[in-house]
């Protein structure tokens, strides 16, 4: 159970204008004609022709940079900087096996030290309880009693993924995970919002944004031609709190061989409270 939280034609117009000339004639005698026209004349020409200057021509490079620059600005503004975090949470797993479960959960977070977890199988049992630190990963299963103590690669090994401590609070929190906003290769923008492509080292994300900047969709594929693997991540449901962007749903698919759905609701949550992070391994559970 505990696998559900272990586990992006230029068109340019010329205007010209030409200023028609008027010619005066006059009805007069043949001598005055040929003494007009053998005398030098002593009026100006005022017929002219003006071009008006083009208009400037749009840079389509520079559009696409500073609109790229706002979208990225925009990432940044909503991503959720904490101290702690607490909540409790309703999660679905369905499992590649065709496991379904619906429990509660119960999370701790001391930023970028300390993940805690307590899973709930339902009338207040504890069944599953978790503490992962940046290199560490122990799980106590309450119904086996059972402690399973590893390193923090152990993520990887539960949901396939590469995921580290990091990568995982930030999953929680709901900040963007493999995001490499250097290598944008395509944007898309539309009315409801903004579509970014970006190739990163393990994934490309295909990337959309709602109208206001948050995040909406996360699609992930491998850049391993060899591998089939693919992860999905819905935000939605966003709440402000202070001055953040809150998405209380989330729902994660990943796939390779088989598929895992994980959705979860936050019902409670807070910032930056005193926590407790109590974890010990009682005598009578074996290690594995």
């Amino acid at each position: 159970m505990y696998k559900f939280l272990a586990g992006f034609a230029l068109v340019v117009t010329l205007a010209g204008g030409v200023i028609l000339a008027g010619v005066v004639a006059g009805c007069r005698s043949a001598k005055k004609i040929q003494k007009v026209m053998a005398a030098p004349s002593t009026r100006k020409d005022t017929t002219r022709f003006e071009q008006a200057p083009p208009e400037p021509v749009r840079d389509l490079k520079a559009d696409s940079v500073a609109l790229i620059r706002h979208t990225t600005g925009q990432l940044a503004k909503y991503r959720i900087d904490f101290q702690t975090f607490s909540a409790r949470m309703k999660v679905h797993y369905e499992g590649g096996d065709g496991k379904d479960y619906e429990v509660n959960a119960f999370i701790h977070i001391l930023k970028d030290k300390m993940i805690w977890i307590s899973v709930n199988a339902g009338l207040g049992i504890e069944a599953i309880r978790m503490l992962i630190t940046p290199d560490s990963v122990k799980v106590l299963d309450k119904i086996k009693k059972i402690a399973r103590l590893r390193s923090v690669s152990y993520l990887k090994e539960e949901v396939h993924l590469p995921v580290d401590f990091q990568t995982l609070q930030d999953l929680l929190i709901g900040n963007p995970i493999f995001l490499d906003t250097t290598r944008i290769l395509y944007y898309k923008k539309e009315q409801k919002g903004l579509s970014l492509f970006m190739a990163g080292s393990v994934f490309t994300n295909y990337l959309t944004l709602n109208a206001d900047g948050t995040m909406q969709h996360s699609k992930l594929d491998d850049t391993d031609p060899m591998r089939v693997r693919t992860c999905d991540l819905t935000y939605g449901d966003y709440e402000q709190r202070d001055t953040m962007r809150f998405s209380t749903y989330r729902k994660i698919s990943v796939a390779e061989k088989s598929k895992v759905d994980i959705e979860f609701s936050y019902k409670q949550y807070k910032f930056n409270e005193t926590l407790s992070f109590s974890f010990s391994v009682p005598k009578n559970y074996k290690r594995r």
